[in-house]
């Protein structure tokens, strides 16, 4: 049996990448979503904030989908 170390190798690259920028987007998801709290909070308008939110959750969603995708097809 032979390991194709380069095709292993770009694999975990590319799922590392992936997965790192699901959590980034997910992450900027949850405090915009906390920012929008503190302003109603402050009486403020959080528009901005929550549709960055909502923005950031379909991507990821989006992602998790495309995902799916690739895998059943």
């Amino acid at each position: 049996m032979k390991i194709d170390w380069a095709a292993l190798g770009s694999v975990f690259g590319v799922s590392l990448l992936a997965t790192v920028a699901l959590v980034g987007l997910f992450t900027l998801g949850i405090v915009g979503l906390s920012k929008q709290e503190t302003a109603s909070a402050a009486g403020g308008s959080a528009t901005l904030a929550r549709t960055g939110a909502y923005a950031c959750f379909a991507l990821c969603a989006a992602a998790v989908a495309y995902g799916i995708f690739l895998i059943v097809t």
